[in-house]
């Protein structure tokens, strides 16, 4: 089902500015997966010259969408065109030779080949049957400057940033004069000068007539670099709005199928009942390092605190978390547990003391994608048991259906594989694992990054609850938002330093956070 193209006021939405017939029109677009409906009468419309964002909570079907356009997924009924002409892609090469490039989150480049061998692999120029390196080299050189990049097209792209490589793989998707280009999540590792650069690029390509695809969870990024956009929600359309016409409040609202209750939710700052000063600490490390990773730090997390770390990518929080989660061994320092002193060697001795940690990298370290959901919602418990012992049936099945419910995770099917959720539901999965073992500390690594606002509640309403029923929580965000908003106190870092430590209290805000970074600790 479908719903009208209404602006949020109920007025009819003109074409795009300048406009004719759209580059892609996908009508009525549906698949369905063995027990879930993905999508369902799906349109989508996409203009030349326009940056048109695709909103939804995870699980809504953006995704899915995207697939079902480049040829990953086949449709079960509907119409593609492209340029006036109906398509059925059977890959993405096909989508690519119409016109239709992606660029997704995770960079899909080769690392130890260079930039040009990149750019323009597959359309190298050859001269009697052999590849002309010089003129491909130049050819690259040539579509690095459409993109605002001075960079040697000779270098090895590793030793570019993860920013430079978003721009080359867009470089080598305008290798094939895409018409159309989608953006899955571009901006989910950069930061805010990163994003800045990418944005300068994606206008240059609009300006020049490009229909641009942007999916992004970042509200304000959506609101400063789109013209148009189409909200889904479980797998139908919402509908199609001009950016400027539709408030993030209402935005929201029609995403999540909720009043804005839930954002006025995420207002309130947990309760600060916990004073540091007193008690033991759950954990207490003490001149805790290790070379190469992060220096010598001292931190206390108490039962029922939440401890916020806040820092720049790469200022050591993840290692400092590892080191505390036994992923990593320190040299240097101690670890007292419950007051004890502990010596973490692996994951599976922070288990055995009741210390769990969810990374940051839920593709490589958290979820299994071929496993069930309930085979990854059972797999800590397991290990923690040991795999001779097999957990029983009966408490399985009690664990799981819990934890589905607690979570709200969706589709509420323990026997659907993980690879087949969204990513929000496969971290309430991951969250669920964890949670399943009883910790009484949880070490919380980017818990919220990469999803929609209503998994990010519901994941932010959980930390709290936890923490009130006397866990500790050690808490891990790029956002300073939302780290000022869930802590008890707050530990910065910077350069693999820990440089300053501050209770957080009503009058403490995200630039008291920004100013403690950015002096190295000196306020």
């Amino acid at each position: 089902m479908t719903s009208s193209t209404a602006g949020p006021a109920g007025s009819s939405r003109g074409d795009a500015p300048g406009a004719g017939r759209p580059v892609v029109e996908m009508t009525g677009i549906s698949i369905e997966f063995p027990g879930v409906k993905a999508l369902d009468g799906v349109d989508l419309r996409l203009f030349g010259g326009e940056v048109h964002a695709l909103m939804g909570e995870n699980g809504a079907g953006k995704s899915t969408l995207i697939k079902a356009l480049t040829g990953v997924y086949g449709i079960d009924d509907g119409e593609i065109l492209v340029g006036g002409e109906p398509h059925r892609f059977s890959g993405p090469g096909e989508a690519q030779a119409a016109g239709i490039a992606t660029v997704y989150q995770e960079v899909n480049l080769c690392e130890n080949l260079t930039v040009a061998e990149n750019i323009m692999l597959g359309h190298e120029p050859r001269r009697l049957g052999v590849i002309d390196w010089p003129r491909t080299r130049r050819r690259a050189a040539e579509h690095l400057a459409t993109m605002g990049l001075d960079i040697d097209p000779a270098s090895s792209l590793g030793s570019h940033s993860i920013a430079v490589q978003q721009l080359v793989a867009i470089s080598r998707a305008m290798v094939v004069d895409a018409k159309v280009l989608i953006l899955d999540e571009p901006t989910s590792s950069l930061d805010a000068d990163e994003v800045a650069r990418l944005f300068t690029v994606v206008r240059r390509l609009r300006d020049q007539g490009v229909a641009i695809l942007f999916v992004s969870h970042f509200l304000e990024q959506v609101y400063e670099i789109s013209d148009r956009m189409t909200v889904l929600r479980n797998g139908a359309r919402v509908g199609e709005y001009p950016t400027a016409e539709l408030s993030r409040t209402e935005l929201v609202s029609r995403m999540i199928g909720r009043s804005m209750e839930v954002l006025d939710d995420l207002q309130v700052r947990t309760e600060h009942s916990v004073d540091p000063t007193e008690g033991t600490p759950f954990v207490r490390a003490v001149g805790l390092g290790r070379r190469g990773s992060v220096q010598p730090f001292d931190l206390d997390v108490h039962p029922g605190e939440v401890v916020g770390l806040a820092g720049l990518l790469g200022s050591g929080r993840t290692e400092m978390a590892r080191l505390l989660a036994g992923a990593d061994r320190a040299d240097s320092g101690t670890l007292h547990v419950k007051g004890a002193l502990t010596r973490l060697r692996s994951p599976r001795a922070a288990i055995a003391r009741k210390v769990a940690f969810s990374s940051e990298d839920r593709k490589a370290e958290g979820v299994v994608g071929d496993l069930t959901v309930r085979e990854n919602i059972v797999l800590g418990l397991q290990a923690d048991r040991g795999w001779l012992r097999r957990l029983p049936a009966r408490q399985v099945d009690e664990i799981v259906e819990r934890y589905v419910a607690a979570l709200n995770i969706r589709p509420a099917d323990p026997d659907a594989l993980l690879r087949n959720l969204s990513g929000g539901n496969q971290q309430k999965v991951l969250l669920a694992r964890w949670l399943a073992t009883a910790p009484e500390l949880f070490i919380l690594d980017e818990p919220t990054r990469g999803i929609d606002v209503g998994a990010k509640a519901e994941i932010q309403r959980l930390v709290a609850d936890l923490a009130a029923r006397g866990m500790a929580v050690l808490f891990i965000s790029a956002e300073l938002e939302e780290v000022v908003r869930l802590s008890h106190r707050i530990a910065v870092m910077r350069d693999r330093h820990k440089v300053a430590e501050l209770t957080n209290t009503e009058s403490v805000g995200v630039d008291d956070v920004v100013e403690l970074i950015a002096s190295g600790g000196e306020r």
